[in-house]
């Protein structure tokens, strides 16, 4: 098939998408296990025999909850081998329990207002992408739980695209590798992905949100633990004796930077974040994520938490205090600047589809930050999920049509530059 020429799409992602929702892949971040839930191979087993069934004879889950799939090569070419990946999870910040979706066909503009819910209101003035949406098909929940189309859309998408190619043997493709992860939203996808046994040599991250967009830049990211060890005594005997850790814990919050938090920044701003605070009397537990895209950024916020914990522990001189800063993952632009053609092909592979391609960094990170920095070079590639991590989360039926378009497209562009 030559390139630009029209591919006839038969699309079958949204009915997909609508079978995997349904399926609570919550993973826990209080758990030591990996996978963090044994729900989240519910999904994984689902996908498993979806992707036998195709005709990938070599699909299955393994024990950590991760599966693998390879669609052979229909080019004589010597062609990288490429990986479409996606995780399963869905965040621990929203139920994804129960999950009932629905559908707004022909979307002609204005609010949304999910029907079990009517306090939840997707609102046109506060979800500017829905200005882009008319006349599409939009998915939401019933607003008791998070939708899942972080990351289900792409895994949608991805088993969409394999499914197209396999039928349709005459598209030149390379050897394509298929990797969906388990605990993504926790930080810990990419824990236990066997790549040698992937055998790609380049990567994408189907985890993105507006149609057309392609992420080569994520945060940089770690994790602070702090652990206060205050002076414990008698409720009725206290004074002049007692030291709270809890409240020296909450004190510490009450004097991070206001202008240094997630809801006050934006942008390349990164931010210091309270996550989980718990404990008692004589020892408590703040933990915290700090994120920017550079690594001077990163100490200088860390150097400021520092700060702000000495100044409040002056107070409190028979106290003492433990920070522990634990590396998470790092900006993968580092890593895919390398390799400009990644970005390039993913560029060129989205305007074939008649979207606008639109590059741009991820006020996060992806399986692919990790990955990337693990040898697998990785950027991120739209979804076309909104609002994720709460009940106000929707995707559209024809951006996840796109994304599916940009799968096979950039399959096509490998080969066709090989």
């Amino acid at each position: 098939m030559t390139a630009g020429a029209p591919l006839n799409f038969t699309h079958t992602v949204t009915e997909r998408f609508l079978r995997y929702v349904v399926i609570d892949t919550q993973s826990d971040p209080a758990s030591p296990t990996c996978p963090s839930t044994e729900k989240q191979k519910d999904l994984g087993r689902l996908l498993a025999m979806e992707l036998r069934d195709i005709g990938l004879p070599d699909a299955h889950l393994d024990e950590h909850g991760y599966v693998y799939a390879t669609l052979p090569a229909t080019s004589e070419k010597q062609v990288p081998v490429i990986c479409f990946c996606s995780h399963m999870d869905t965040s621990p910040d929203c139920s994804g329990a129960n999950v009932k979706p629905q559908i707004v066909r022909n979307y002609q503009g204005g609010d949304i207002v999910l029907k079990a819910d009517p306090s939840q209101v997707i609102r046109f003035n506060e979800h500017p992408a829905l200005a882009s949406q008319i006349g599409h098909d939009i998915v939401t929940t019933d607003g008791t739980t998070l939708l899942g189309a972080d990351n289900k859309a792409g895994v949608a998408e991805i088993m969409d695209a394999v499914h197209f190619l396999k039928n349709n043997p005459q598209i030149k493709h390379g050897t394509i590798k298929i990797l969906f992860t388990p605990d993504e939203e926790i930080g810990r996808g990419v824990d236990k992905a066997d790549l040698k046994k992937l055998g790609a040599a380049f990567a994408y991250t189907i985890d993105g949100e507006s149609a057309g967009q392609i992420e080569d830049e994520t945060f940089s990211a770690d994790a602070a633990t702090i652990v206060i060890e205050g002076v414990s005594a008698h409720p009725g005997f206290a004074k002049g004796k007692m030291e709270h850790a809890i409240k020296i814990a909450a004190t510490i919050v009450e004097r991070l930077p206001k202008n240094q938090s997630p809801e006050t920044t934006e942008g390349r701003q990164g931010f210091l974040h309270p996550i989980a605070i718990g404990g008692t009397l004589e020892t408590a537990t703040l933990g915290l994520i700090v994120r920017d895209f550079t690594e001077q950024g990163l100490r200088e916020k860390e150097a400021l938490l520092e700060t702000v914990i000495q100044g409040v522990m002056k107070n409190y001189p028979r106290s003492t205090y433990r920070l522990e800063i634990k590396p998470q993952y790092r900006n993968m632009k580092e890593v895919i600047d390398r390799h400009p053609e990644i970005v390039d092909y993913a560029v060129e592979a989205v305007r074939r589809t008649g979207l606008t391609p639109v590059k741009t960094s991820i006020r996060g990170g992806t399986d692919g930050s990790r990955l990337s920095f693990m040898g697998l070079p990785c950027p991120n590639i739209f979804a076309g999920e909104h609002a994720f991590h709460s009940r106000l989360e929707w995707v559209s039926r024809q951006d996840m049509e796109k994304a599916v378009q940009t799968i096979v497209h950039l399959a096509m562009i490998w080969e066709e530059r090989a």
